[in-house]
């Protein structure tokens, strides 16, 4: 009888200890499976933030290559247009050039009034006896005339008139006695030549020693020379 007893007593714990085991081994299977689950579940986040972050990066970099490829073209572009400026401004020069140019040889050429500081250079006969002298070394010539016109001319008069008749290249000048002949108009003495051009320079190479003025009061001429701030030359057929 109590062997019998023993042996219940026997089963009932080996009952007990394989309940406990199992306990145990499906608490330790549960906290496995909880834990590499959760493994799992950081490894997937920390993947797809990778993922996340390497497209970033990528797009970073395309970024930075595309504002490089604009800037090289920009650069292009502005190089481009400093070309245009520098060539415009160069052909807009070369046309206010040769617009002055052409306004120069009209104003040579006495087609447009001719107005600015200048100097009036005015020639006179001298007084003589008519008994004991000849009149004509005491008159004025279109020889003294041209003296007067040429210096004008060299030293950077833009325009020139006698007594109000414009004088160009092609003017034909006569001294006809006492009075001279310019392209077909007839004037008395004084002869008046008026030059626009800058005053102190006509002034200072008229009056050069041995010059112009020099040599006409060598031949019994009168001269005489004012400087002007406003004169104004009227066009040919004004």
């Amino acid at each position: 009888m109590l062997k019998k007893v023993s042996e219940e007593y026997k089963k009932k714990g080996r009952h007990i200890l394989f309940s406990v085991v199992f306990l145990v081994l499906g608490f330790m299977l549960a906290f496995s499976y909880k834990t590499l689950g959760g493994n799992k579940d950081i490894e997937r986040v920390t993947s797809d933030s990778f993922i996340q972050e390497e497209r970033y990066r990528e797009d970073l970099i395309e970024q930075k290559e595309r504002n490089k490829e604009l800037s090289e073209e920009i650069g292009v572009k502005q190089e481009g247009i400093r070309s245009y400026e520098t060539s415009f401004s160069t052909n807009e020069k070369a046309h206010v050039d040769l617009v002055e140019e052409a306004k120069d040889l009209r104003l040579l050429l006495g087609e447009i009034p001719a107005i600015g500081q200048g100097i009036i250079v005015t020639l006179s006969d001298a007084e003589y006896d008519p008994i004991e002298h000849n009149p004509n070394d005491y008159i004025v010539h279109e020889s003294h005339i041209f003296k007067v016109i040429n210096e004008l001319r060299i030293s950077g008069a833009q325009g020139i008139s006698i007594n109000g008749q414009r004088i160009t290249a092609s003017s034909f000048i006569k001294c006809t006695g006492p009075v001279i002949t310019v392209d077909g108009m007839t004037f008395p003495e004084p002869f008046v030549i008026e030059a626009i051009g800058e005053s102190d320079v006509l002034d200072a190479a008229l009056n050069l020693r041995g010059g112009v003025i020099d040599g006409l009061v060598l031949d019994n001429i009168v001269v005489t020379t004012e400087k002007s701030k406003n004169l104004k030359l009227a066009a040919l057929g004004d």
